[in-house]
Order: C-alpha cells, then sequence, then structure tokens
C-alpha cells in the first residue's frame, strides 16, 4: 500500500462533538421499521458499523411529525422509520444508546418526500402530496417506473403559505424530539429532489412570492427550516445539510453552474446556521465546473467556509443508480480518496453502499483487506 488511510481514522470537531474517525456512514433507506418505529434489528445495524471505526452515522432517513411527509415513492417505500410518537422515540433512544455505547455517534436524517410521494399512500393517506407549485418536474429525463411517472406528473395545487408553516414548524418539532432522546445532532435532506430541493430547483419552484424567484430566493425554505431547527435544538448540536446538483428527476440536473452562483447558494444557508455540508454526488471525484478539476465537494468547502463531506463511489465500481443495471465490483479506491483528502478538497468521507453491505468495511480499509461486492439483492437487507 503505497498510501496510508490513517489520516481518515483522527478525530474531528463537528461543533461541541468528536469524531474518532472520518469515515460516515451515509444515510440509506433501509425501509426496516415497522409502523415507523425501528426495533433492535436497526439499533444492531448501526452499532456493527461503530464497532468496526465508522466515527458518525448519518441513519436513514425519517420522517417528519407532518402527514405529507412520508409514503411510497419510486420504489415502493414503505415501514420507514419516524421521529414522532412515544413508540419511535423509545426505539431511537435504544438505537443511540447503543451507539454511544459503543464509542459513536448517531444523527438522524430528517425527511419529508415532496413530490416523490404518492398521494394516497403512507402513514396519513389522506393528506396531499407537498409541492412547492404543485409541479412534479420534467419527465423526459427521470430514469424512474412509468407507472409511477404517469401518476405523479398532472399538477396539483401549490403549497400555501400555511402549509409551508406547518412544514417547518414539523422540521423543528422533529429536530426538537431527536435532542430529546440523546441524537448528537441533525440532519437534513435537502438533495435528490424531495421537498427541500424542489424549492431549490427552477424546474419545480415556479413561485413569484418570497418561497421562489431567483436562486438566493429559492434558498428561502430551506434556510427556514434550518432556523427553526437551531431555535429548536440550542446551539451546541451541529446541523448537518446534505444537498446535490443533480436528482430523481434528471441526474444532469445544476442548482449552480458556476463558483459564482454556488456561493449564492451557500451564502443564506451558511448565515442561517448550517454547520456541515453533506455534498451528494454520483462520483465523488468528478470536477464541479468546467476549467477547474476540485470536485463538487471542494467547491463547498472552499465557498462556505463550513467542512464539507464527500460521498459517491467510494470503494466500487459504478455510482449509486447504475447500481441498478447489475452487480458492481467492489474496487479499492482509497489511494485516490486520500490524494482528494490530503489536498483539502473534502473533511469527511460518507460511505454508503459500502458499508451497507459489510459491517467490517471500516476496519477492512485500515488492515488493506478487499472489500465486499455489491448487488441490489443486498439492500432490502440488514447485516
Amino acid at each position: 500500500m503505497s498510501y496510508s488511510v490513517e489520516p481518515l481514522f483522527t478525530p474531528f470537531s463537528l461543533g461541541s462533538r468528536t469524531l474518532r474517525s472520518r469515515i460516515v456512514m451515509s444515510p440509506m433507506t433501509r425501509c426496516h421499521s415497522p409502523q415507523g418505529v425501528p426495533g433492535q434489528d436497526v439499533a444492531d445495524y448501526y452499532r456493527r458499523r461503530v464497532e468496526a471505526g465508522v466515527g458518525l452515522i448519518v441513519t436513514e432517513g425519517t420522517g417528519i411529525d407532518h402527514p405529507s411527509a412520508l409514503g411510497h415513492g419510486p420504489m415502493g417505500e414503505e415501514n420507514v422509520p419516524v421521529m414522532y410518537g412515544e413508540a419511535a422515540l423509545a426505539g431511537w433512544k435504544k438505537v443511540v444508546d447503543d451507539v454511544h455505547a459503543a464509542g459513536g455517534l448517531i444523527i438522524p436524517q430528517l425527511w419529508h418526500m415532496g413530490v416523490m410521494r404518492q398521494s394516497g399512500t403512507g402513514p396519513h393517506p389522506q393528506a396531499a402530496s407537498s409541492r412547492p407549485s404543485g409541479l412534479w418536474g420534467p419527465p423526459d429525463k427521470a430514469m424512474l417506473p412509468p407507472s409511477y411517472l404517469e401518476k405523479q406528473l398532472p399538477q396539483t395545487a401549490p403549497m400555501s403559505e400555511s402549509e409551508i408553516a406547518d412544514i417547518i414548524a414539523a422540521y423543528a418539532r422533529s429536530a426538537a424530539n431527536a435532542k430529546a432522546v440523546g441524537f448528537d445532532g441533525i440532519a437534513i435532506h435537502g438533495a435528490h429532489g424531495y421537498l427541500i430541493d424542489t424549492f431549490f430547483w427552477s424546474e419545480t419552484n415556479r413561485r413569484g412570492d418570497r418561497w421562489g424567484g431567483d436562486l438566493v430566493g429559492r434558498t428561502r425554505f430551506c434556510a427556514e427550516v434550518v432556523k427553526a431547527i437551531r431555535q429548536a435544538v440550542g446551539p451546541e448540536l451541529p446541523i448537518v445539510l446534505r444537498w446535490s446538483q443533480w436528482k430523481q428527476h434528471d441526474y444532469d440536473a445544476q442548482l449552480a453552474r458556476t463558483p459564482q452562483e454556488l456561493e449564492l447558494f451557500l451564502r443564506p444557508l451558511v448565515d442561517a446556521g448550517v454547520d456541515l455540508f453533506d455534498t451528494s454526488t454520483r462520483i465523488y471525484s468528478r470536477s464541479a465546473f468546467a476549467d477547474s478539476p476540485m470536485t463538487l465537494a471542494g467547491w463547498t468547502r472552499k465557498l462556505s467556509g463550513k467542512p464539507s463531506m464527500a460521498v459517491g463511489g467510494v470503494g466500487l465500481s459504478k455510482d449509486l443508480q447504475s447500481s441498478f443495471a447489475g452487480d458492481t465490483l467492489a474496487v479499492n479506491n482509497l489511494d485516490q480518496v486520500m490524494e482528494y483528502f490530503e489536498r483539502g478538497e473534502f473533511d469527511l468521507m460518507a460511505v454508503g453502499r459500502s458499508l451497507l453491505i459489510d459491517p467490517q468495511w471500516a476496519l477492512k480499509v485500515r488492515a488493506n483487506e478487499a472489500f465486499e461486492p455489491f448487488s441490489m439483492e443486498h439492500y432490502g437487507k440488514l447485516y
């Protein structure tokens, strides 16, 4: 091994918390929480990764306390956990306690599916799905099941001021619940075409009021969510925001086409209180803009002045979407990871599929052992 991975196993301070390593488990929807309640199997699933050296767990997407938050998405999602209700919070407390006992940190990813939720499904089937402008988005580039698209494309009513206010309050309540059961911070899902991301994107946010307009105007909803969460949890807990250029509607979409636009996009979110940006890309090492080799995580770190987390394709030969078309080979690309890390492109390395199938992945990194390949049959299992 001509490179050293030891820098990935050094501590990192995130707010008042200290991660014991720079390897983070990326959030992945698991569908293993019947009635929204995580059980001991979920606690064991996360604990095993921490015991093997993962510094931070970001949980699977977890429904906020709003009727329109969850339902069936493109893949028929169900049994997704929630962050409200006595039973679910008791389940999460057991998860948190087990992760802490193993020496790790854990934060929940708060999730509202937005336009991706099919109306008439989920814990509250009577609730209409929430769309900033009533639009699902452009259908011509979406690599999603035709039966799903057919149901989703008709326009619905835009979100009202009262609905927007209710959902912001639901994020705050859910964050307060997470703090009460002992989580170490709050992660917000603002990527991949879900609710917050559809406020960001001009294709799905055509509003002419204060919640829309130009790129900066379209950040207002997320900024208000961040502010409400900060007020609910206080100054100590770090707030992590996942964002992405790509959407499930269009893998080639771009919120920011230049570094200048990216700075405009990030500034209101920093001012609102984001402590770490989880920059979600299909392949972490791809350059973000023309005329520069810097990655999106690198640009985000440089322009925001905040720590950045990279994700996408570590240890595997394909990005997530390509994995649906067949098995994905395990590759050791840690030499490249360390090259980008050493030049300051990111502070934390998030790993999804590799950690999903192999709880021992972080130990194998350190021991320079072979990794497990990935196939979609792994996706619905707990290891």
